[in-house]
């Protein structure tokens, strides 16, 4: 019996951001660019390069709470875009989770117990709302409705809480250095990319009414460069048993990957990220990391699972005006952990692990 495919959302890019947003309208919008933003009582994460040891720049930031789960939930994505860095794998890249409660104690301690089998909340709900200046984003709970939680921590002041930590526009958006003497660079400046909020689309409402013209012209000068039979390759892919066909066809290594990458995105080629929790990553290339190769949460010790990778169509998005950052990928996948643990004395933003792959010919995606 064949298994359902998980559901997929594309994040597309939607208008500038316009100054700096404040409160939660900020930290509940998903962007690509700018600074990040931190939920309340959450440092913000501030990454350094592991190669040339400077400030990373913000490339998306993520809001995607958990169907089940009591806590708002923010993924920052950072690479360095200084040349000779961006090339560097894991080292040059980051991955940051950052959560905190968004409803009072009474109504969590049920839901708290709820951690396995946790599902992506609708990415696509309120979508439309993202890159507005609207007054519609529910507010905080009061501070009246906050209490003491199950271990007797005392649950945020929101209000004060945001005022303090929000991050304005001329402000570092990176923690400082540390203090003279202890072999550190002084703080450098933030690289920024231009920051634009990320709007979302069901993945099947594409592939249901867009023709695959582009596609077809794209896969034509792959065939004229590379030599592949083309028409080969359409009729295994539009057979039930493609699939297993591609397994059984002598192709030139990676071609298979490669161009059943090419045929998914080809509906919404301007897609710049793809939601799926828990479903199954787009490769771009043969893998060469098998799932249980992916490390272990730093949290709790437990399994990572897909949640999201960033598309080659973000490439061209990723500009800065004084700079000149540049980043170069196929695609990165990033990995969360399974059960999306979070210590109630947690105050940073937990590690996360990222996987990048390499565009095998970037003239494709231009």
């Amino acid at each position: 019996m064949a298994v359902a495919r998980k559901p997929v959302l594309l994040g597309l890019r939607d208008a500038a951001v316009p100054g700096c947003p404040k409160g939660p309208a900020a930290w509940t919008a998903s962007k690509l660019g700018g600074i990040p933003d931190a939920l309340p009582a959450v440092a913000a994460p501030g990454p350094r390069c592991g190669s040339c040891a400077q400030p990373l720049a913000l490339v998306v930031q993520v809001y995607c709470p958990l169907e089940g789960s009591p806590f708002h939930r923010l993924l920052h994505v950072f690479a360095c875009g200084r040349p000779g860095c961006g090339d560097r794998g894991t080292r040059s890249w980051k991955v940051f989770r950052s959560q905190c409660l968004q409803v009072p104690e009474k109504e969590t301690r049920d839901a708290q117990k709820q951690r396995n089998g946790l599902a992506a909340e609708n990415w696509c709900e309120g979508s439309q709302d993202w890159g507005s200046d609207s007054e519609e984003t529910p507010p905080p709970p009061p501070a009246s409705d906050l209490g003491t939680d199950s271990n007797g921590v005392r649950a945020v002041d929101w209000t004060a809480q945001l005022q303090a930590l929000h991050l304005q526009d001329t402000a570092p958006a990176f923690a400082p250095p540390s203090p003279a003497g202890e072999g550190l660079p002084v703080q450098a400046e933030v690289p920024r990319f231009q920051s634009y909020y990320i709007c979302v689309a069901d993945e099947d409402d594409y592939r249901n009414s867009v023709g695959l013209d582009h596609a077809l012209n794209l896969l034509q000068d792959y065939q004229q460069r590379e030599g592949v039979d083309l028409e080969h390759l359409l009729s295994l892919c539009s057979s039930g048993d493609g699939d297993e066909k591609y397994e059984k066809t002598s192709i030139k290594s990676g071609d298979q990957t490669f161009y059943k990458f090419m045929k998914r995105i080809a509906a919404c080629q301007e897609q710049i990220l793809r939601y799926s929790w828990s479903g199954e990553p787009l490769f771009l290339t043969c893998p060469t990391l098998e799932v249980s190769d992916v490390p272990a949460c730093s949290g709790c010790g437990g399994q990572r699972t897909f949640e999201f990778q960033l598309m080659p169509a973000l490439v061209s998005m990723l500009s800065s005006a004084n700079l000149g950052l540049t980043v170069e990928f196929g695609t990165v996948l990033v990995y969360t952990c399974e059960q999306s643990c979070w210590p109630a004395t947690q105050q940073a933003p937990m590690e996360e692990f990222c996987l990048i792959q390499e565009d095998p010919d970037e003239v494709l995606f231009k």
